[in-house]
């Protein structure tokens, strides 16, 4: 297997109305699946492999051109899966090797690519080389893979720095020494300065590569280096100040620029897509020039306030940071981190009111998209999730005061009137439980409405992949007048998004191509507030 031999590819993409040839993540639809919270198949409460098998004709119904896996690695689960323990095996939660190939091959009859997780910034203490860490002692080879570092001498840490999930950065061994980790104990940081770390990784790529994957998502792509001083942050050197001691150092790139080389030498356009947060989008621009990262997540999108000047500026801004080094823009309005974007967006009718009209707008931007498992139901964040079941490592690291991510991955509703909802067997219990109100939300509720935001999301990318104005391209503004965003993509179509509070007046079109709002929401000519519309000049 291998690079020389060309082994599973994926299919070649289908028909795109037209578009030019490019490479098909330029402007593909991603859809990401947390596999715990997907479906459960064997009745465990935890989804799975065979799961998701079952369940991919909904996502291949949908319309994308990819699936996004997180990790599925054997694991202890201190963070779900991104403390890996064997970065060549699937934990048996979740299932077997062989339930990894038929999911590929599965996906590739399907006409989907293959996009999974890798975690290059740290492993879980229970890895093989953590343990040789720790068994080895002070200063032994095996601790080299690692970041170990004596403390200040006062019984404190070797520096300032605090863990992304609550308290110190740095945990104490039972010989005096302190191992870095910046996120929880379990997930201690790999010293990628070490050579045997990027060869290790290298290795790692291949691997799922000959076994037919299209592409990977790197988790805490800005992460990896840190400085050689390990020096204290300083005042105004935020979570993720470029080039300060801990995130976005430039050492990283060269990184990117191996393992890009390596994707290219793969058959059937693999690609890679960064997990990059940094202050600045021209510092972002520099993961995506032509020979490192074919693209990087653009979390501005994300974390806009609803504003059509807030959207305005993150377009702008992101649009002219990617040009020069000609890549391609990524939006993103949820993920597995984040509030659900219903929910920042107001909650109840107004969130679903905007969730829908920010689909339109997304969907017509140019570049490609990410999409998050269940956001295509409109679900809204579960805010009310009792203490006992909470289980992300926020939870307790912090203190118990923050809440951290879990009301973002409650299990996906399929059928039913009341919980589990079709994601498990009935008479079992889900790792999260679901709201018993979702049975309006589900999948089978949803695809006897026409109406439904499942429908919309249908048609939308439906459209969006037949129509050649949309995907990879450029814009122009047209200027609606205050809380209205609105640019052209040609040939001849018009995006309309109304942030405002009052209906707006529609500028001449020769017909609606699709409206966010429900049929019998919209007055002729006019449209309403929290409504985008795509319109056919």
């Amino acid at each position: 297997m291998g690079a020389e031999a060309g082994t599973d590819a994926a299919p070649a993409p289908a028909a795109s109305g037209g578009r030019a040839e490019r490479a098909w993540w330029r402007d593909a639809v991603a859809y990401q699946i947390y596999p715990r919270s997907f479906a459960d198949s064997d009745g465990d409460g935890v989804g799975d492999l065979t799961g998701i098998r079952r369940r991919l004709g909904h996502v291949a119904g949908l319309g994308v051109d990819a699936i996004w896996l997180t990790p599925f690695y054997r694991s202890p689960m201190a963070d779900h899966g991104y403390d890996v323990a064997d970065y060549r095996d699937v934990d048996p939660v979740f299932g077997t090797l062989a339930d990894v190939d038929g999911l590929i091959a599965d996906a590739h009859r399907l006409g989907l690519r293959v996009i999974v997780d890798i975690v290059p910034n740290h492993t879980s203490s229970e890895h093989p080389w953590f343990r040789a860490a720790l068994a080895a002692g002070p200063q032994s080879p095996e601790r080299e893979r690692y970041l170990f570092r004596r403390g200040r001498g006062d019984g404190s840490p070797p520096n300032n720095w605090q863990s992304r999930f609550g308290g110190p950065a740095w945990t104490r061994v039972e010989d005096d020494w302190w191992y870095l980790h910046l996120f929880a104990p379990e997930q201690p940081d790999l010293n990628w300065r070490h050579p045997e770390v990027a060869e290790e990784f290298r290795s790692v790529l291949r691997f799922w590569l000959d076994r037919g994957v299209d592409g990977f998502r790197i988790d805490v792509a800005h992460g990896l280096f840190k400085s050689e001083d390990l020096r204290d942050v300083g005042p105004g050197e935020g979570h993720h100040m470029s080039n300060g001691p801990i995130w976005s150092r430039p050492e990283v790139h060269a990184v990117y620029r191996d393992w890009r080389r390596l994707l290219d030498g793969y058959s059937g356009e693999r690609m890679a897509v960064g997990e990059v947060w940094v202050d600045d989008p021209v510092d972002l621009a520099r993961y995506i020039r032509p020979d490192e990262l074919h693209q990087a997540f653009n979390f501005a999108w994300l974390t806009a306030p609803w504003s059509a000047e807030s959207f305005h500026r993150v377009i702008t801004e992101s649009l002219a940071a990617t040009a020069p080094v000609g890549a391609t823009t990524t939006w993103v309005l949820s993920n597995h981190d984040v509030v659900r974007h219903v929910t920042r967006y107001g909650g109840g009718e107004t969130g679903v009111r905007r969730a829908r009209a920010a689909l339109l707008a997304m969907l017509a931007l140019p570049g490609a998209v990410y999409l998050y498992q269940g956001e295509e139901l409109g679900l809204p964040e579960v805010l009310d999730l009792p203490d006992e079941v909470l289980q992300d490592p926020k939870w307790e690291r912090s203190g118990r005061t923050q809440r951290g991510r879990d009301g973002c991955r409650v299990p996906i509703p399929w059928t039913g009137e009341r919980p589990p909802f079709g994601f498990t067997r009935a008479e079992a219990t889900p790792w999260l439980p679901p709201p018993a109100d979702w049975s309006g939300l589900t999948v089978a509720a949803q695809d006897a409405d026409p109406a439904s935001t499942l429908n919309l999301y249908r048609r939308a990318l439906r459209i969006r992949k037949a129509e050649p104005s949309l995907g990879d391209g450029s814009l122009s503004w047209v200027d609606l007048g205050p809380g209205v965003l609105a640019f052209a993509r040609e040939p001849g179509l018009l995006a309309v998004l109304n942030c405002g509070t009052e209906p707006v007046a529609l500028p001449p079109h020769r017909e609606v191509v699709l409206s966010s709002a429900e049929p019998d929401a919209a007055a002729p000519g006019r449209l309403p507030p929290d409504t985008a519309v795509w319109l056919r000049r």
